[in-house]
């Protein structure tokens, strides 16, 4: 009797083990587990200091309602730095896609050396984010930079990049648009799987090149195109690095980005409430310009199925 149970014991667990949900369950519990503890925690922690006028260092914190989001409209430093980092969004993203689309056009006509180039051409996303870069990028729109070197060699006068607050968020922008490796390696994908057959057809029509591009490339790579508008665009509403590294957010909170405010707020001046109800603030930012890019896409974006 005792075996029979044995037995019996064995096999449930046999089959307990080798169902397909329980397997899967197992290989997804480091990830889940990470994402509860470090990601889904935080977030509701957050959520509750938003409504607190909680402080590092404070073991106590009182709850204050919607005070903390009240504030936000007669803050000017918020003010400034949301339109700053519109700015710094709507310029840096169309101007980063359209290099890495452009990129991506003459790394697909055959070479032999295209897969160097890629590479060559990825490696600023990799290492564009990093803080020694940065430094590299402050050097080189520095008074005695490269680039005044370059202006002063054809007669043009000296620019002070970081000293301008009209100036200063520029190279901040440039700095992006340098790290377009990634969107150009998803282009480059999705030009390779535009049929070739479209455009011997419209050659043999008598297209030219830039009616081939504009009527054929662009409306079979309009999906990547508003994949890589979403990725970007969270990713430029999220920058820190370049401003907190660079320029620190001056002159006269001309580089306030959003992110680096929320850094200030939390870590500078210990208002750690204020930043949490200043991040959810910018989800709800980010989520109704997401919303507006999706609603707006059925314009412009070519879907095969529905055609």
């Amino acid at each position: 009797m005792n075996g029979n149970t044995a037995v019996a014991g064995k096999g449930r667990l046999y089959r307990f083990i080798h169902h397909d949900n329980t397997v899967g369950h197992i290989f997804a519990l480091p990830f889940i587990f990470g994402f509860v503890m470090f990601s889904l925690i935080p977030i509701l922690m957050s959520l509750n200091y938003s409504f607190t006028d909680f402080s590092l260092g404070t073991k106590q914190a009182d709850y204050i309602g919607l005070q903390n989001f009240a504030r936000l409209f007669q803050d000017e430093v918020f003010g400034k730095s949301i339109l700053k980092t519109l700015q710094y969004v709507l310029i840096s993203v169309p101007l980063k896609l359209s290099f890495a689309l452009l990129v991506a056009f003459v790394l697909t006509r055959p070479t032999k050396l295209v897969t160097l180039y890629r590479s060559l051409y990825y490696l600023p996303s990799l290492v564009g984010g990093s803080v020694a870069v940065a430094l590299v990028w402050k050097q080189l729109f520095a008074r005695r930079g490269l680039f005044n070197a370059i202006a002063l060699s054809l007669g043009l006068p000296k620019v002070n990049w970081f000293g301008d607050a009209a100036l200063a968020i520029y190279p901040l922008i440039l700095m992006s648009v340098w790290q377009f490796g990634s969107s150009m390696i998803i282009f480059a994908a999705g030009l390779k799987e535009i049929p070739v057959s479209l455009y011997e057809a419209a050659e043999i029509d008598g297209a030219n090149g830039w009616q081939r591009f504009f009527r054929i490339t662009l409306p079979m790579l309009s999906p990547i195109i508003l994949y890589n508008l979403i990725m970007q665009t969270i990713s430029a509403f999220m920058t820190f690095t370049q401003a907190f590294v660079i320029t620190g957010g001056g002159p006269n909170n001309a580089t306030m980005l959003y992110a680096l405010n929320v850094y200030n707020q939390a870590f500078k001046y210990n208002k750690m409430g204020y930043a949490c109800a200043m991040s959810w603030s910018m989800l709800v930012v980010m989520s109704a310009v997401t919303l507006v890019i999706f609603k707006t896409s059925r314009h412009w974006v070519f879907n095969e199925a529905e055609s």
